[in-house]
Parts: structure tokens; sequence; C-alpha cells
């Protein structure tokens, strides 16, 4: 029976915890700082109308459309967020493998029909 404390212990697992947990914070401060952004420039503008949320998509420094890439880069993190935790919850509670397998497709098929059908509303404005 070997030692099972401290460094020498045995590992097993797939080791892929931190680093998605990780990843799932920083796309949640991604979408906090968008949020933030998003709810003072509301607050600081007086006539708020069609014309002043298609400026808050179409603002452009350098050249670069940034306020669309923003808003993609925060739909994108949604997506990439929503994704750890709902594949989590199908992994704790959904026991059939068939059946993990299939819901674990459609939400992956969800997530990138909405972050696609986001890109094209984003890009039409």
């Amino acid at each position: 029976m070997g030692n099972n404390i401290g460094s020498k212990r045995i590992v097993v697992g797939a080791h892929y915890g931190l680093s998605e947990w990780i990843a799932q914070r920083v796309t949640a401060v991604i979408m906090s700082v968008y949020t933030i952004g998003l709810l003072i420039a509301v607050l600081f503008t007086s006539d708020l109308g069609y014309e002043q949320w298609v400026h808050f998509f179409n603002f452009e420094v350098f050249s670069l459309p940034l306020g669309k890439i923003l808003a993609l880069m925060a739909m994108l993190s949604l997506c990439y967020h929503a994704w750890f935790g709902i594949r989590d919850i199908w992994m704790d509670y959904v026991k059939p493998t068939g059946v993990r397998l299939g819901l674990q497709v459609l939400t992956i098929l969800w997530l990138v029909g909405s972050a696609g059908y986001a890109a094209q509303i984003l890009w039409r404005v």
C-alpha cells in the first residue's frame, strides 16, 4: 500500500478542472466589464432611441468596428461560459452515456447557432 498523502499521492482523472475554472472566470470578467460599460453608456445617454443603440454597436476606433468586436467578444464569452456550466450539469446529473452525449451535442449546436446568429445581427446593424 502506497503513500496517498501529499505530493506522492496517485492522482487520476483528466486534469482539466483548473484550466476550465480559470476560463470560466475569464469569460465572467469579460461579460461583467462589457455589461458595466454598456450600462454606463446607457445611463449617460439622454435620448435613448434606435439611433443610440445602433451607435453603441457601430463606433469605430482606428477604422476598427470596436463596438461590434466588443459585443461579439461578450457573446462568444457568454457561449463559452455557458458551455462549461451546462456540460458540467450534463456530466454530473445525466448518467446514461448516450443521452448525455446527445444533450451535449444539442447544447453545442444551440450555442454555435446562437453565436452565429448574434454575429449576423451585429454585422447587419
